[in-house]
């Protein structure tokens, strides 16, 4: 019994500190299933049913709702309660007409974000690489796992994509360049806000980065991979508050 619960479960205290999820309220708790985010980066979506949202007493009844295919992700019924909900994505219950964009807040843990019907009909997705297929059409390979295939290679790695759900056309392209605007995703400034004053190249092994001007004017270094766009000259989406 102690091995399934390994592979099928994960113990709450060793849960992801990206989850906002108190570690010992139970002893289990649901692992998600491989897919389009890492564990560390997204929430089981029986967690987000049950203990975010609340719309569920217990783990049957949250498995219930989401087997009925009223949880959609990116526009998309979902029906597996183990599926990976990660960044970015988009999280809709039509019958309750709740719309949330999954974001990070300050403390590095996933948050879900109410937004309007309309707002969640499109999301960001930042180019992990790119690869050319047969025909020489490129295929861009998005950090939540999807593929789009594109006629013009007018894309760069870095760069971030604003497409409609659960169509996946693009709809703009937000390049990664001095004065946009972006979102912390890792280290101690997680969850902030800024625009881009500085992005340095090193030729060398070391990860390259950027600086980050705040609103107010402060400034930060932070790694490039970190640095989210999110619109030019000001974010394409609605953010959480703690972000601006």
């Amino acid at each position: 019994m102690a091995k399934m619960g390994s592979r099928k479960h994960l113990k709450r205290y060793k849960a992801p500190k990206s989850w906002p999820i108190h570690p010992k309220e139970d002893t289990w708790t649901v692992k998600p299933a491989p897919g389009s985010h890492a564990i560390k980066d997204s929430l089981p979506l029986l967690v987000i049913i049950r203990d975010i949202l609340g719309l569920a007493d217990n783990s049957r009844e949250a498995k219930r709702i989401i087997n009925t295919g009223n949880v959609l992700i990116d526009g998309k019924a979902k029906k597996d309660y183990k599926f990976p909900v990660g960044f970015m994505d988009i999280l809709s219950i039509p019958k309750t007409e709740e719309n949330y964009r999954i974001l990070l807040d300050t403390k590095g843990r996933l948050t879900l974000h109410p937004i309007t019907a309309e707002d969640a009909t499109y999301k960001l997705a930042k180019i992990a690489n790119k690869s050319t297929i047969k025909g020489g059409k490129t295929q861009l390979n998005l950090h939540d796992g999807r593929n789009v295939l594109v006629d013009e290679d007018l894309y760069a790695g870095q760069d971030v994509v604003c497409i409609s759900v659960p169509e996946q056309e693009i709809k703009e392209n937000f390049k990664f360049e001095e004065g946009v605007a972006v979102l912390v995703t890792g280290g101690k400034h997680t969850g902030e806000l800024g625009k881009i004053k500085e992005i340095f190249v090193d030729e060398s092994s070391k990860p390259n980065t950027v600086i980050i001007e705040k609103a107010n004017n402060d400034t930060f270094l932070t790694l490039k991979e970190y640095a989210f766009v999110v619109g030019n000259d000001e974010p394409a989406i609605d953010l959480l508050e703690v972000n601006q």
